[in-house]
């Protein structure tokens, strides 16, 4: 099995996923520092929000973008550990097939991308909120498919 020219059938990617998920957790707070320009205080980081809503020069929608994008990486953090610990879990059972391993591994750090897009950038546009809770929903089914894969439910 082959996906973007990776061997998902021999080679074991999913260790590499855990990184890779937690850049994508540090990625909208970056994009959050970058909007906030001169008001990212590195002294006060977690008043980035109340220091910016002071700047009467910045406009509204970037303010909700930056509060979105510090969101994003506090839900991030929220299933991080989770999304590890369910990858040693399908990893040491032995039983979870390969090719399984890295589809699912895959498959969540592409939701998590698609889950910073929505939330940070495409929410700008109220109709696609409810994408929002669809693609955080993606994420958490492969962390149980990986949990119960481990516990060889439905035999993997």
């Amino acid at each position: 099995m082959s996906f973007l020219g990776l061997d998902l059938a021999s080679t074991n990617y999913s260790y590499y996923t855990i990184p890779a998920a937690f850049v994508l957790t540090l990625a909208p707070n970056a994009y959050a520092m970058i909007l906030a320009g001169r008001n990212y205080d590195l002294n006060q980081p977690r008043r980035t929000e109340e220091i910016c809503s002071k700047d009467t020069s910045m406009p509204k929608a970037t303010l909700q973008k930056i509060s979105r994008a510090k969101a994003a990486t506090a839900n991030g953090f929220e299933t991080l550990s989770l999304y590890a610990a369910s990858v040693v879990a399908a990893n040491s059972s032995g039983v979870v097939p390969l090719s399984k391993l890295n589809a699912l591994t895959l498959g969540y750090v592409a939701s998590r991308a698609a889950y910073n897009f929505v939330y940070v950038v495409a929410q700008d546009n109220k109709k696609l909120a409810g994408v929002r809770p669809l693609v955080w929903a993606v994420g958490v089914f492969i962390i149980m498919n990986l949990f119960v894969g481990a516990g060889g439910g439905g035999k993997a």
